[in-house]
């Protein structure tokens, strides 16, 4: 893509090389763009930091899922920009800047898959590769009115890919549609393991509506109704072990532990520049211990035995995306964390349980999209993009 047409500043301006892809397929007609942490054949992967791009050298394959995509007949055109090596969840980088939110244009895309969601809700391609290991898909799903997966944990392949966390890295996509979403997901996810049964049980979770603003919970109450006519009256169920605060801090631990195996070894030999909040976190990270990282295992195969038989094989949960909309471009760094924070309280589900997450920009407020989740049992992914189809036929 010649880097004159990049109004949303979301692809990473490298020198444009051919990615050939079949003249035919299910995918035939679409194109995507690739999120800078998957390996494309003729370019570098630079995971959004400067010193990881200078080692990286050009790759001489494609990450197994961009060629499952191209052989599909999708074509590449061009890699986005990513949050600094994929530890933030606002859309921003300090070395390779900020992408526009097509959507809210005076506000955050979110991120970490800041320049995939940018490029599909700026129409700059039809769909896009994202990550998701805290809310990398669904935060940017949400914030620019896309549809967007967290997939069941291993279900895409990420070979090929840059790790963050690798035991909670999940690899999404974004569409601006369900149509084209179910394309793609007929490609990267074939047939469920977990097959849901036409009728399922909608559970509503209700710790995750209480942290709710009322505002908030007004102004998703359509889109609920909406959901709730297509595919039945939803229960209230209770999903917290212990308190939100439990779970988020047992995330954390997992997470920051991960990520600094990932990527320490490189922060402590090169001391690269790191962006806010990117770099006060890797150092939170190196402090986790080994005791709270056996704590956040236990909690967490709890936690995935728990969920699983609360949703057993044709549970499905309904559940706000985010806490709310995209925050403002001019919200200062502390207002950032702390609305980040809330957000993996909501976003630590389906990271701990490893359960598929499909956000569906059913919603507005102030203007701004808002997301609504599906969340189903480990398996149920095309399940949940067939719910989807439902919804939107109903309408």
């Amino acid at each position: 893509m010649p880097l004159v047409h990049d109004t949303a500043r979301c692809f990473m301006p490298y020198p444009e090389v051919p990615v050939p892809h079949a003249p035919t397929g299910p995918l035939a007609g679409l194109t995507f763009g690739v999120k800078d942490l998957f390996d494309v054949a003729g370019y570098p992967t630079g995971g959004g930091q400067p010193f990881v791009l200078a080692m990286s050298g050009i790759k001489t394959r494609h990450a197994a899922t961009v060629q499952k995509l191209l052989d599909a007949g999708a074509r590449f055109v061009g890699k986005t920009i990513t949050d600094e090596l994929a530890f933030s969840m606002n859309g921003q980088n300090a070395h390779f800047g900020n992408p526009v939110n097509g959507a809210a244009p005076d506000r955050i895309t979110g991120g970490s898959s800041s320049g995939s969601a940018a490029a599909v809700s700026n129409h700059l391609c039809d769909f896009a590769l994202g990550t998701d290991t805290g809310g990398s898909v669904r935060a940017p799903a949400n914030h620019c009115g896309l549809v967007g997966i967290r997939p069941t944990h291993g279900r895409v392949s990420l070979e090929g890919a840059l790790d963050l966390a690798p035991s909670l890295d999940t690899c999404g996509w974004f569409t601006r549609d369900v149509p084209t979403f179910a394309r793609v997901a007929d490609v990267l996810l074939g047939e469920d393991t977990t097959p849901l049964p036409e009728r399922v049980r909608l559970l509503l979770p209700t710790e995750a509506w209480a942290l709710l603003a009322p505002e908030v919970q007004q102004a998703l109450a359509g889109a609920r109704a909406r959901i709730e006519a297509a595919l039945g009256a939803s229960t209230p169920v209770a999903v917290v072990q212990d308190s939100f605060e439990a779970m988020y801090w047992n995330y954390r631990w997992l997470q920051g532990r991960e990520a600094w195996q990932t990527d320490g070894p490189l922060i402590e030999r090169y001391q690269p520049p790191l962006g806010p909040g990117v770099k006060q976190r890797f150092e939170w990270s190196r402090q986790v211990t080994d005791e709270q990282v056996l704590a956040g295992q236990a909690f967490r195969t709890s936690f995935r035995a728990v969920m699983a038989g609360l949703l057993g094989r044709d549970g499905v949960l309904l559940m706000p995306t985010m806490p709310d909309v995209a925050p403002l471009i001019s919200a200062d760094d502390a207002g950032l964390e702390d609305y980040r924070n809330k957000a993996i309280q909501m976003l630590c589900i389906g990271g701990l349980t490893g359960f598929p997450q499909l956000s569906l920009p059913l919603a507005t407020r102030d203007g701004a999209p808002l997301g609504i989740s599906l969340m189903g049992p480990p398996g149920s992914d095309r399940g949940l993009v067939r719910l989807a189809e439902r919804i939107v036929a109903a309408a």
